[in-house]
């Protein structure tokens, strides 16, 4: 078979034929009485081992081993062709989320798109001051899209660089909120606790939402976080998760100080009132529990609260007794 049959059955042009020839990988076993190369159907079945191997990501130099040495064994060579082929997908994929940003962000011109990518290279530079540099001249100076933001704060572990970010988010607009509470989710728990604490300091409905989602979080101090946010926004759903906090011992002035503004609505201060006191009741609960949930009832207004402070300044723990009888003293003079 001559060079242009075979181009035209195996689809590989005579140009390349040429150059396989001239590498040693293919040669074509005779001539014609003319000189022109003629193949066999062994010449072809190797042009098509070439062709399958050179599909696999073998340089041509790889796949002349492959063919011509009888002890080469394939799978360390494909065990490196597996891990080059993964680094070349992540190169190229942290490139597409690149350039994704770069147009997410809308750039007028070429010098937005150089300062769009200056901004990027500063959120991932090891030098804390250059990230929290980027975190605030990204609200000023050029548009960061949210989930560059999103990503760099769930990853961030310096404190300071880790302000700037929420404070940044912050003023991104409610689009943040659904990519940080996909972080809620992350199985490590750094990276669920920077989510939260991002998400408190939205504002918005959807950021709201997504706080009262996180009440439900197996994780507590995801819960704590968010009970104390959506606490001082009047949201009575956080109730039982701050009580729990104070029974925990889990930030619990802060969540007594939460059932204290919550309690200027009567009807959920009566409501408060009777978490704390069921508490108080439960078998399970230890002294110092009690003594906290005790002063949590000094912040909560109205009959229901008063009446359950006479009652503990009876109680057989004199702690709690104490506590209780002072409070009530307290309220007298008021």
């Amino acid at each position: 078979m001559l060079i242009g049959e075979v181009a035209r059955r195996s689809g590989v042009s005579a140009r390349m034929l040429r150059h396989y020839e001239s590498l040693g990988l293919v040669r074509p076993s005779g001539r014609t009485g003319s000189g022109y190369r003629e193949y066999s159907r062994e010449d072809v079945r190797r042009i098509f081992h070439v062709e399958s191997l050179r599909s696999l990501g073998l340089s041509l130099r790889e796949i002349g081993r492959a063919l011509d040495e009888p002890g080469f064994a394939p799978s360390a060579l494909v065990d490196d062709l597996v891990r080059r082929t993964r680094e070349r997908i992540a190169a190229e994929t942290e490139l597409l989320t690149r350039l994704s940003r770069i147009d997410a962000a809308g750039p007028a011109g070429w010098e937005d798109v150089l300062q769009a990518v200056a901004l990027l290279q500063a959120l991932d530079s090891e030098s804390p001051d250059a990230r929290q540099r980027a975190a605030l001249s990204s609200v000023h100076e050029a548009a960061v899209p949210v989930d560059a933001l999103v990503e760099a704060a769930l990853s961030e572990t310096d404190t300071n660089v880790a302000g700037a970010l929420r404070w940044a988010l912050a003023r991104s607009g409610e689009d943040a909120a659904a990519p940080l509470a996909k972080g809620l989710d992350s199985p490590v728990a750094a990276v669920r606790e920077r989510a939260v604490l991002a998400l408190t300091e939205l504002s918005g409905g959807e950021a709201t939402a997504r706080l009262r989602d996180a009440l439900a979080s197996p994780d507590a101090v995801v819960r704590g976080y968010a009970a104390l946010a959506l606490g001082a926004q009047g949201v009575v759903d956080a109730v039982p998760t701050l009580i729990d906090m104070i029974v925990a011992g889990r930030n619990d002035t802060d969540a007594a100080d939460a059932l204290s503004v919550l309690a200027q609505d009567s009807a959920t201060a009566d409501r408060i009132a009777a978490g704390l006191v069921g508490r108080l009741a439960h078998g399970s609960t230890d002294a110092p529990a009690r003594g906290r949930l005790t002063q949590a009832l000094a912040g909560v207004p109205g009959t229901r609260a008063s009446g359950a402070l006479a009652e503990l300044s009876r109680d057989e723990d004199r702690a709690v007794a104490l506590t209780a009888t002072y409070l009530l003293r307290l309220r007298e003079e008021r």
